[in-house]
């Protein structure tokens, strides 16, 4: 979200699924869609149906590439340098819309002389990607006359996330294809309600509809709706990995957590597990017990969204409705009255006069309104009858926003998008001597985030019962290893013994191993906990590995 509020002044995708049919060109860069985000294949395929160009950038062949036309092998941890490249052959062949530029943007010469030097060879030399099929992906998009790219986390779980995607946008603006049918560039959000989470107070910078918590009259607004005085809204919190690291560090020595397992799901889990257990106190509201959960002092069995009435936000931008279709069995209890209780027992329940979720939910219609994430229109009841509505929708009548930036109005004051120079630079950690391979992890079909629902599923376990660590049979070789072999896999942080995939579809210098696993099964043992300077997303698509041959598996 940091690269779009930088870029475009809004973190939402711009644009509603139904566009990706119109796309002349569609390019998906580090989204492995078909296993994580399924539907989104469909509306591909019908856009190759009426014959569309699709390119694909990973370092792993993904399903969705095994039919792509362009394939883009790229090295962990170097998309901003393909993405430079691409901009570098725009300009030099002018495949640029220079009235869209002139008329709707700034900054672009800044953008263009970070790039001159970017020349597809160049550019080889640090992705791997062969220079002439990055030339071929830049005519593609700068000579289509539509075209949407979209990325996830592949790019963006990087020290460098932020830089891959200004850099992704650079594309997008350079040739016009913003607020118009078949053209944007689109954030696949990762998880459910992961669009709607953030854009009213999940980020520790924000406050409903999308409000800076640093504005003096953001807040004066928020506690105007509230009802308490502005002081008592707190200032700009913690991210979560730098919670872990002041954990740690022994400078917050309690906390309360919903839904999160980052026993499993945070970089160097060694590292997370030292911290959660120098907490005095740990409450944790999960209705599964979690990895994270068996270090808390008080465990509070809360609810499925099955269980529960309420709103969600697509990745599209569509607030959508969800009813409950069971009640939360035994002791559970539904995490909003939870929270109620713990604020009347924190004497703040006057704050919480809530009986039921719609009632929440006609605050959060006042609470942002006239922020860029705007649901002051989205009544209860029209959601539902709709089916859904997309924001902004300032007020009840309005249509709702599909489709951002149309007539090139961006959401910055002067109504313009930015163009960023993004110089390349390294991941935190480059492969050397000692550990010579790139490790990126990821997500496999049948499992999902840290596995606390999914593998407590027979059937999902029985696919996918452990890791595996996929390698290049040119590395197998080298190792002397097979599919099935445990092989051990080692980083600065720590080391995991697990068997191989030996597949072709992956780099040779490369091995992935899904993060699904707690305990000696973490991927995330291995992986770094340095951030991004802006998003402070940590790293955790690229880390350097030794890869051996198991001794005593």
């Amino acid at each position: 979200g940091a690269g779009n509020k930088k870029a475009l002044g809004v973190d939402r995708s711009p644009n509603p699924w139904s566009d990706i049919p119109l796309a002349d060109v569609v390019w998906v860069a580090g989204s492995n869609v078909a296993e994580t985000f399924p539907i989104t294949t469909s509306y591909i395929w019908r856009a190759r149906d009426r014959g569309a160009k699709l390119i694909v950038q990973d370092p792993r062949v993904v399903p969705l590439a095994r039919t792509a036309d362009l394939f883009l092998p790229v090295r962990p941890g170097s998309d901003s340098a393909l993405f430079g490249a691409v901009l570098h052959e725009l300009v030099r062949n002018d495949w640029l819309d220079h009235a869209f530029i002139e008329a709707h943007t700034v900054d672009f010469d800044q953008a263009a002389a970070a790039v001159s030097d970017m020349t597809p060879k160049w550019a080889e030399a640090i992705t791997g990607v062969p220079a002439q099929r990055i030339a071929q992906a830049a005519e593609w998009w700068g000579t289509s006359a539509t075209g949407m790219l979209l990325h996830a986390r592949g790019i963006e779980q990087q020290t460098k996330g932020v830089d891959n995607v200004l850099s992704a946008i650079n594309l997008g603006l350079a040739t016009g294809k913003f607020g118009k049918p078949g053209c944007g560039v689109s954030t696949i959000t990762g998880q459910g309600n992961g669009q709607g989470g953030r854009e009213h107070g999940h980020k520790c910078d924000q406050l409903p509809g999308n409000r800076d918590i640093t504005n003096p009259e953001h807040r004066a607004y928020i506690a105007g709706v509230w009802g308490c005085d502005e002081g008592e809204i707190p200032g700009k919190g913690v991210p979560a990995q730098a919670i872990i690291e002041a954990i740690h560090a022994g400078e917050i020595k309690g906390l309360l957590s919903i839904c999160f397992n980052p026993a499993v799901s945070a970089p160097d889990t060694n590292f997370t597990r030292e911290a959660l257990d120098k907490l005095e106190f740990y409450a944790v509201i999960d209705f599964f017990l979690s990895e994270s959960a068996h270090h808390a002092d008080v465990v509070l069995p809360g609810s499925l969204h099955e269980e529960d009435e309420g709103t969600a936000t697509t990745g599209e931008g569509r607030i959508i409705k969800i009813n409950a279709a069971v009640t939360p069995p035994g002791e559970a209890r539904r995490d909003w009255e939870i929270l109620l209780d713990i604020a009347d027992r924190l004497g703040r329940g006057h704050y919480f006069p809530y009986t039921n979720t719609e009632e929440i939910f006609e605050e959060l219609r006042v609470a942002s309104s006239g922020g860029t994430a705007d649901y002051r229109g989205a009544t209860w009841q029209r959601i539902e009858d709709e089916m859904g509505v997309f924001w902004p929708i300032p007020e009840v009548g309005h249509p709702g926003t599909p489709r951002l930036f149309e007539g090139g109005k961006f959401f910055h004051p002067d109504g313009n998008a930015r163009f960023h120079a993004v110089p390349f630079r390294e991941s935190a950690e480059v492969v050397d001597v000692e550990y010579p391979t790139w490790l990126t992890t990821g997500r496999v079909v049948s499992q999902y985030l840290s596995g606390t629902q999914t593998r407590r599923i027979g059937a999902l376990v029985e696919q996918f019962p452990e890791p595996t660590c996929e390698i290049h049979p040119r590395l197998a070789e080298e190792l002397g290893v097979a599919t099935g072999d445990q092989v051990t896999v080692t980083s600065r942080r720590g080391s995991i013994t697990l068997p191989a995939l030996v597949v072709t579809t992956i780099r040779p210098d490369t091995v992935f191993i899904p993060y699904h696993w707690p305990g000696g099964k973490a991927a995330n043992q291995l992986t770094n906990r340095a951030v991004d300077p802006t998003s402070h997303m940590p790293e955790f698509k690229v880390a350097a590995v030794r890869v051996e041959k198991a001794v005593n598996p």
